[in-house]
């Protein structure tokens, strides 16, 4: 005997609709990216239909609370709901209707009953079976009142070919695009807050990513990387698979720190790393970076300190929080569970020959100048040639 699911998830698919032509193209690579998150909890089917992702359990051991904590993290959806599906029949619906929303009706006061027949061979018109659904309900829950303005809980019934679909509010989903539909780019990662927020945000208009991370032993420790680890997990959970790679930096920062003037420690430490990050997302066949940089957070993200640092980059540089504030970021690293993460105290290449006066408003000239002082080129070659991979 074939395992029959009592229960699916019905997903809504948000920007696609509008994407003409091209839906089928994002809708597949949304479904790619829903069979992978789902698969470590269990077997399903998936179907599209007219907006909606049909998600069913192919056998019992299917976990479907997990399922749909699974579905809320994935980008390209606007909307889910739990859904029990029964067979098209006017009486069937109205009996199990009651009986799968059981525990939020009998919390609540008032209810009504919105109906949508897509099957137009349902012999039963939308107004008639939400009244029938409607009489069901008040016969098992006598203290409800109908409001079809303002209810506590609405009842939605959906008359599909495949059958009947009872379910009630729709949980917001992820929202944005499919990870994959709008190419790939680097992400250069610290263990702050801001760079992992940053991700997330390019994750969304669906851009595939790959991680970048400078490592300074012995100013930096082997905790600080494991910091960094963590958090692409919890970014990777959104945003899928990232590949990542570990720069190694101490050569570098030493010869900024001998040979340059302190107050340009910083702007100099950025150049070179948006230098190798370039060498490394190019082989990567990465279109662009991506950092965590707010404007005027600290002095190496003034516009001018922007300027000098993106005039060596040779792929476009998105700064998806640049014009956030610090309360605006951190409840952005909340809703995701990575500030915890960051705030642990391990300290990453960027703090290390921090400057006490950092110059805020530098000039190309002026940068080029104390690059001049060491063989900054061989040695960006070389720290590119030498980042190591990292699984996750």
């Amino acid at each position: 005997m074939s395992f029959i699911p009592q229960e699916i998830l019905l997903v809504k698919n948000g920007e696609l609709a509008l994407k003409g032509l091209n839906r089928g193209t994002f809708e597949d690579v949304l479904l790619k990216n829903l069979r992978r998150r789902l698969k470590a909890v269990g077997r399903f089917s998936l179907r599209k239909s007219q907006s909606t992702i049909y998600i069913e359990p192919l056998d019992e051991w299917a976990d479907m609370d997990e399922a749909a904590r699974c579905v809320s993290q994935v980008f390209g959806i606007a909307a889910y709901s739990r859904a029990r599906i029964v067979e098209k029949d006017l009486d069937a619906i109205g009996r199990m209707a009651p009986l799968y929303l059981a525990d939020l009706l009998s919390e609540a006061k008032t209810f009504k009953v919105e109906s949508k027949r897509a099957d137009k061979t349902f012999p039963h018109p939308s107004p008639e079976i939400s009244r029938e659904v409607g009489g069901y309900v008040l016969e098992a829950f006598p203290h409800l009142k109908v409001d079809v303005h303002n209810p506590d809980v609405v009842v939605h019934v959906e008359v599909r070919e495949m059958g009947a679909y009872i379910h009630t509010r729709q949980l917001p989903g992820a929202g944005g695009m499919p990870v994959g539909t709008a190419g790939k780019a680097a992400i250069l990662i610290s263990g702050g807050i801001d760079s992992p927020v940053a991700a997330y945000m390019m994750a969304k208009r669906g851009i595939a990513l790959t991680a970048i991370h400078f490592a300074s032993p012995p100013y930096t420790s082997e905790r600080a990387e494991e910091k960094v680890c963590d958090l692409l997990r919890q970014v990777s959970l959104y945003a899928g698979h990232i590949r990542t790679f570990v720069v190694p930096f101490t050569e570098l920062q030493e010869a900024i720190r001998d040979h340059c003037p302190e107050e340009l420690f910083t702007l100099v430490m950025r150049r070179m790393m948006m230098r190798i990050a370039s060498m490394v997302a190019v082989r990567e066949g990465c279109g662009a970076l991506i950092t965590g940089e707010s404007l005027g957070q600290v002095a190496s993200q003034t516009i001018p300190a922007l300027a000098c640092t993106d005039a060596v980059a040779t792929l476009p540089v998105f700064r998806p929080v640049i014009g956030m504030d610090k309360e605006e970021i951190i409840r952005i690293a909340r809703k995701i569970d990575t500030f915890d993460l960051s705030i642990q105290p391990f300290e990453d290449c960027c703090t290390v020959f921090t400057p006490r006066h950092p110059r805020t408003r530098p000039t190309i000239e002026m940068l080029e100048h104390a690059e001049a002082a060491f063989d900054f080129e061989s040695m960006c070659r070389r720290a590119a040639d030498n980042t190591r991979i990292v699984k996750l």
